[in-house]
């Protein structure tokens, strides 16, 4: 045992290009590039063998040693520990495998369809040239930023994803004895030393929200409008919803008598049923609408027989009349009357702000607050949403 255990970690951690010796075989090489890797020698059947056991910092000094006892121990039953590896690698599946088993299972805890999509295809594009015929036991963290490294600067928002996803699929495997807990995509304590955060490198870029001084001349664009797209947009400002709210809006959602508008869990960012107090303006848009009413039982139908408008209908709209990223009118987007409705209700309105959020269904942060928050505050809400139609039709 004397001439076991001859590194330290200092010694580990500050090693420069060269050989060191822990003893029992085990050595750590580290490259001109930095890199530092594990590796094993030893003799068996007479042929001297050398065998890889990971870099750091995936493989730590007491990983290296617990893996270099464990193959020591084969060799001395006979057991060539390469050859039981590549045995064993077999049956480990590779990355792609794992990826598409994961989005399978997963697909159906997710609440839009649209992200079984965008897995696919941002690890087709991005993870799996550099990882999908890797098998996942074998995946370290250079291999992660070989996938980050070429669009982290250019393209962090995409990056950032690409790293959660990858982590969940490493953890995926973990949890399937695949590979060993140690995760080389953890951003956590580990990448963000790494990498630099995407805080530092992109700001949080806001929708463009038009102000709210603006909003009721916009308005009068729109109304009356025989355009679908154009009073879809109007119920969207009235209401103060999400795109994808008011596209998806449905019949069966509707209570006209009662001026009220239930958007199911599933469809809400915060996967909670919304109430929303219609005003007077909002339903004459429902009314007006109630003429092109179909079979798909979508209040916005679209040009397509059973559909509704598609994603990108209101936001071409704004283009045709000009507004829009880096427009002549204004770079303006849909989403962005949100903003503008909270801006109303800061700036003009009396109303609390706790019923604004409300309106807006944002999640209250506060675990307790939203402990015991029990009501929704509707008739509030419908105060609020009465005095932001007197508002916009002035």
């Amino acid at each position: 045992m004397a001439s076991l255990h001859k590194l330290t970690a200092r010694k580990v951690a500050t090693a420069t290009t060269g050989k060191y010796e822990d003893g029992g075989g085990l050595r750590l090489v580290v490259t001109p590039s930095g890199n530092k890797k594990w590796v094993l020698r030893y003799t068996i059947n007479r042929k001297r063998r050398e065998m890889g056991l990971g870099t750091l910092p995936d493989v730590s000094l007491a990983l290296a040693r617990s893996k270099a006892s464990k193959s020591r121990s084969m060799v001395l039953t006979g057991l060539d520990p390469i050859e039981q590896r590549s045995s064993k690698n077999l049956m480990i599946p590779n990355f792609r495998d794992c990826a598409l088993e994961y989005i399978d299972i997963h697909r159906h805890g997710w609440k839009n369809a649209k992200h079984v999509s965008q897995w696919r295809n941002t690890l087709e594009t991005y993870a799996f040239p550099a990882l999908g015929d890797s098998p996942v036991d074998s995946i370290d963290t250079e291999n992660v930023l070989d996938v980050l490294r070429p669009i982290w600067h250019e393209k962090t928002e995409t990056a950032k994803r690409i790293q959660g996803r990858i982590e969940n699929i490493l953890d995926y495997s973990s949890a399937k004895k695949f590979r060993d807990s140690e995760n080389p995509s953890r951003w956590r304590g580990h990448l963000e030393r790494l990498l630099p955060s995407p805080s530092r490198i992109q700001q949080v870029r806001h929708h463009p929200a038009m102000p709210y001084e603006e909003v009721p001349e916009f308005l009068t664009q729109l109304i009356p409008s025989e355009s679908i797209s154009g009073n879809a947009l109007a119920f969207l400002i009235f209401t103060a919803t999400r795109t994808c709210e008011v596209l998806g809006a449905r019949w069966n959602e509707i209570d006209l008598k009662e001026a009220c508008w239930v958007i199911p869990e599933a469809r809400m960012k915060s996967r909670k049923e919304h109430r929303v107090p219609l005003s007077e303006p909002a339903i004459e848009i429902l009314r007006v609408a109630s003429v092109t009413r179909d079979v798909s039982g979508f209040v916005f139908t679209g040009s397509r027989v059973g559909k509704g408008l598609s994603n990108m209908a209101l936001l071409q709209l704004m283009r045709g009349m000009g507004y829009g990223i880096k427009q002549e009118r204004g770079s303006y987007v849909p989403h962005g009357f949100r903003s503008s409705f909270r801006d109303w209700a800061g700036e003009v309105s009396s109303f609390p702000g706790d019923v604004v959020e409300m309106a807006l269904a944002h999640t209250i942060r506060n675990k307790v607050e939203a402990a015991y928050r029990r009501g929704d505050l509707f008739e509030k809400r419908r105060s609020l949403m009465n005095s932001w139609a007197k508002f916009l039709c002035v």
